[in-house]
Formats: structure tokens, sequence, C-alpha cells
């Protein structure tokens, strides 16, 4: 198959098997299940990698994620807080026909609505918790009057996010959070949690199940916070050398390919593996403005790797990953692209 055109997104094979066993192993050893989010890669060749190396089941975050990833696994969570109304009802009922599946509610209305027209389907329902992220979740002390609304449904268990793990002095106590945000809520058997943050740190005594997401392929997010070295990153854009305009390299890998996320804690628009301290210093639409920290620039049609801020952006702006094994490149469908309803 011929090379590509940039940009483009490459996943480094055995640095994404290497990172889909260790996650796998401590989940494993810890007697806990690992249902990892697919929202990061949304891509059915990774799941099937993720459900080989020991995944229970998946998680994901709409009913068009759920339907797409139904041709790979059987157990599917939509971790959301879904207002089911008649046509999401009849979505998860068919789904419900192919696979487990069970959504997320957080309010009395919430729960009381997806009873009303889930009712006798097979669909579960876990409670998200607020563990400090303060995005969606009931406090723990309502979660369980949530689970009485649902009436008749089958409760799981509960579920949290501890978002504000993405911080570089919340990793701990985040998932300090989290734990103790769970065992407040009074519900079970599942209590699910887990961000890959605070994936290190994630009381295992507590939570009986993880579902981190941006560990299979990590980012420059996740090196920036020191969870992930480079050499664990999976996933880079190749970009080329495309100007020298102004004395600085100019990639045509812009917002377009990397995603536009930069976080508070970020140096960058992204980082580049081969060159120590660089950094995207200027992001627009096609072009990214890259400051080599003093190391010379390449030469005009040089390909350079960038790693981005945010990985599951940055997949959902490509129709293809790249898979590198051995230098031979494989096309893998973003298959659930655009299944944001």
């Amino acid at each position: 198959m011929s090379q590509p055109l940039t940009p483009y997104l490459r996943v480094d094979v055995g640095r994404l098997d290497t990172n889909l066993r260790r996650v796998a192993d401590r989940a494993a050893g810890a007697g806990v299940a690992l249902r990892p989010h697919a929202k990061t890669h949304k891509c059915l060749e990774v799941a099937r990698r993720q459900l080989a190396a020991g995944a229970a089941g998946l998680t994901v975050a709409t009913i068009g994620e759920a339907e797409t990833f139904a041709a790979v696994c059987d157990d599917l969570f939509i971790a959301y807080p879904l207002w089911v109304d008649d046509a999401a009802a009849r979505r998860l009922r068919a789904l419900a026909d192919r696979a487990s599946v069970a959504i997320g509610v957080d309010s009395v209305a919430g729960a009381e609505q997806a009873a009303r027209l889930l009712a006798g389907s097979g669909v579960e329902v876990l409670v998200e918790v607020d563990s400090g992220h303060h995005r969606t979740g009931v406090a723990p002390g309502g979660a369980a009057t949530v689970a009485a609304a649902a009436r008749g449904l089958p409760v799981r268990g509960a579920f949290t996010f501890p978002g504000h793990s993405y911080a570089p002095d919340a990793l701990v106590s985040a998932a300090s959070d989290e734990a103790a945000a769970l065992a407040a809520a009074g519900l079970g058997p599942v209590l699910s949690g887990g961000s890959t943050p605070s994936l290190a740190a994630a009381d295992l005594g507590v939570l009986t199940e993880l579902r981190p997401g941006v560990y299979a392929f990590g980012d420059a997010q996740q090196w920036e916070l020191g969870v992930a070295d480079p050499v664990d990153v999976a996933l880079t854009c190749r970009a080329t050398v495309v100007s020298h305009a102004g004395g600085r390299l100019v990639l045509d890998a812009g917002s377009k390919a990397l995603g536009a996320d930069r976080a508070p804690y970020a140096s960058g628009w992204g980082r580049l593996p081969a060159y120590d301290g660089a950094r995207v210093v200027l992001l627009s639409e096609h072009h990214a403005v890259v400051d080599l920290a003093g190391a010379p620039l390449p030469a005009l049609g040089t390909g350079v790797d960038v790693v981005p801020n945010h990985v599951c952006a940055a997949v959902n702006l490509h129709d293809t990953l790249w898979a590198d094994q051995d230098g031979a490149l494989t096309p893998w469908a973003v298959a659930a692209r655009g299944r944001n309803a």
C-alpha cells in the first residue's frame, strides 16, 4: 500500500499492545474488571486488542458508539447521563438484543424517564456520582434516591469520572476523592471509576471496575503530567515540514489534524518526540509552528512526528488510523467517528 499523505495518525502497534497489556495485567492482578473507554480510539481493531488482552467489556459515550462497538463486544456501558426519549429507547432496546447494555443516570427525573421507556428491555443503569470534577453526577449521598427512581430497571451500581485528575498536583488526591465518593454512594455491586492520570493511584480496594481510555495511546497531556513517558506514546501525527518562514519550523498538521485542546498546564499544542524540548507554539487550521529549542531546522519535505495534546480529540478528526507494524502501514478505520448521538 502506498504511503498516506500527511498529516495522518500513525499507531505504533508494538507500543499499543504493551500499553494494553500493562493495564490489563494490573487490573487482573487486583481482581478488578477493566472496561476501557473506546471513545479514545473509536476503532474496532483497537477494541478487539483490548478485549483479547482481558477487558471485560467496553465503555462508550454515546448510543451511536455503542451500536458501532456491538460488532465486536457483547458488554457495553454508556458512561453518560442519558436523557432517554422515544427514539433513544428504540435504539437502546434494539441494542440490548445484540449485547448486554448499561447506561448512566444522575437524576431522579432521568432515572424515572429511563425506567418508563426501557422497562423489560434488559438495559441496566449505573448512577453517576460527582467525585470532584463537578461536571455531571449526583452527590454521593443522593445516589440511592436516584437508584430507587429507576423503578425496576436493574441497578448495576455506581460510577464516577475523576476528571479533576487532569492537573499536575491532583493525580493522587483525585483518586482518593473517587474512592471516597463511590464508597459513600452506598450502591453496588459495581463501583466503576478511573481516568488515565489517576490510574496508578486508584484505590483497587474500593473500585471494582476501571474505565481508562487514553492509556492505550498516550498523548502530550499524559507526557506533560508525568503519567506517560515518550516511549509509551503509541499514537503520533505524521506531518511534513512545509516552510521555514521567519526562521521557524512550520508543519502541515494544524488544528484540523491535531485538535485544538490546550490545558492550562500544557506547555504547547503538541510535542515532538525526536526533539527534546520542542513544542508546537502556534496552531492554526492547517499550520503548526514549532519551537525546536535550538535544534537545527530539518529540511523542507522532511517527515516529523507530533504527539497531540489530547488524543481523543485528534482521533475524532480522522477517518483512518495507520497501524505501523515493523514499518508496514495498515489502515484501521475510525469506525465510530461521527457517532455522537
